[in-house]
């Protein structure tokens, strides 16, 4: 790989490796320190929610920011005060202030909404016809941020000389300023590759909309992510507060999880180039599906391991096919609103079902997650029922 031509890639390929494993560390230890220092068990998995509202609420004025003073800046802002929210979140925990704590995990999920750019700046450095590999080749810094995030989390949960899951955080924070350095010394803004040239003013929302391959690129990765999310964030508190698993064992399926989201990158991107981007979507959802027949009833260890690893490659499928296919969508001069718009969904809609993981746990149960599934996938299944998608991308 000539690095001249794939420098964007590279250099976000080595910060993602850093700056992504904020998340998989809360994920696994934000619910059961909440179920420790929260008032309510059904406020729980609050601060994982607010983790994934601060990536809600950050998506517009992030690309905003950026399309004003680049993407370099704006990478460097959120890992800054992200690094601080994990040093706010590691006091919290020693103090056992459950609102501190809840606001901490927002300022760290609110760097995911520049993290996420990440994908759209990778996309725009390279021509189309590369586009899938190179998003595929992006996301496989999740394998390594699965691996180091969860073992760091477990791993320094007791720290001598610190209350318990306090070196957790120090830890978090220590990575997220490795990321920072790393855009700072390396990373350079670029020109688009391979869009649709600026032609006139951009187009309105009421005419990018009627393309009904963006509408189906956006309602994959909006089912992708909510599922996942619904599912991921009830998963530690029911498999160690409730059902009393080890802490080691949830780890491992957390770990096994978010290595199933990214593995499948080795090859998504080639099958997307050889069956194309509906029908790796449609295996997504078939993916989802298997985890509501996997994961309902009395789950043992290796249901929850079996349904969490199904769950890691259908959101891959799914948010792969839909990143590909949101990307030829739009002109130049369109990119920043319809990321905009796309990741706010997204992460809006996922804020939800993260919020609605806890309060399902404390009144139905495992099993009522399962069942609220399923809604999210017939909503997708929705798109496939109306007609096949037609290109009316500016692309086309």
């Amino acid at each position: 790989m000539n690095f001249a031509e794939y420098r964007t890639l590279i250099v976000l390929f080595v910060t993602q490796c850093f700056a992504q494993c904020a998340a998989p560390m809360l994920v696994l230890v934000s619910g059961i320190i909440g179920a420790q220092i929260a008032p309510d068990l059904s406020l729980a998995t609050l601060p994982l929610a607010c983790m994934v509202i601060g990536t809600a609420m950050t998506t517009i004025p992030a690309t905003v920011f950026m399309s004003r003073f680049g993407r370099k800046r704006g990478f460097l802002t959120g890992a800054g005060y992200a690094a601080g929210g994990a040093l706010l979140a590691a006091w919290a925990v020693a103090i056992e202030h459950f609102g501190l704590f809840c606001l901490a995990a927002l300022l760290i999920g609110s760097n995911n909404a520049f993290v996420q750019q990440f994908r759209f700046a990778v996309a725009e450095s390279v021509p189309v016809d590369v586009i899938p590999r190179s998003l595929s080749i992006l996301m496989l810094a999740g394998i390594v941020s699965a691996i180091i995030g969860p073992g760091l989390a477990s791993r320094y949960a007791v720290t001598p000389g610190f209350p318990g899951y306090v070196g957790t955080f120090i830890a978090m924070a220590a990575l997220l300023a490795v990321a920072f350095l790393i855009i700072l010394l390396f990373y350079r803004d670029t020109q688009p590759k391979g869009l649709a040239a600026e032609e006139g003013t951009p187009r309105p929302f009421s005419e990018i909309l009627r393309d009904t391959s963006l509408l189906l690129a956006i309602a994959a990765a909006v089912v992708g992510w909510s599922v996942m999310t619904l599912v991921m964030t009830a998963t530690p508190v029911a498999m160690h507060e409730m059902d009393h698993h080890s802490l080691e064992d949830t780890a491992w399926v957390i770990q096994s999880h978010i290595l199933a989201m990214y593995l499948p990158s080795l090859f998504s991107g080639y099958l997307i180039n050889w069956f194309g981007v509906r029908r790796i979507i449609q295996g997504g959802v078939l993916l989802m599906a298997a985890v509501v027949l996997v994961g309902y009833g009395h789950p043992h260890l290796m249901h929850y391991w079996w349904a969490m690893v199904l769950l890691g490659v259908g959101w891959n499928f799914l948010f792969v096919g839909g990143t590909t296919l949101l990307a030829q969508t739009y002109r130049d001069n369109e990119r920043f609103k319809v990321q905009a718009l796309n990741d706010f969904l997204v992460f809006g809609l996922q804020a939800l079902s993260s919020l609605g993981a806890g309060v399902l746990l404390a009144t139905i149960g495992w099993n009522g997650v399962m069942i609220f599934s399923l809604p999210w996938l017939a909503l997708l299944v929705v798109f496939f029922v109306l007609g096949r998608p037609t290109r009316q991308s500016a692309t086309a």
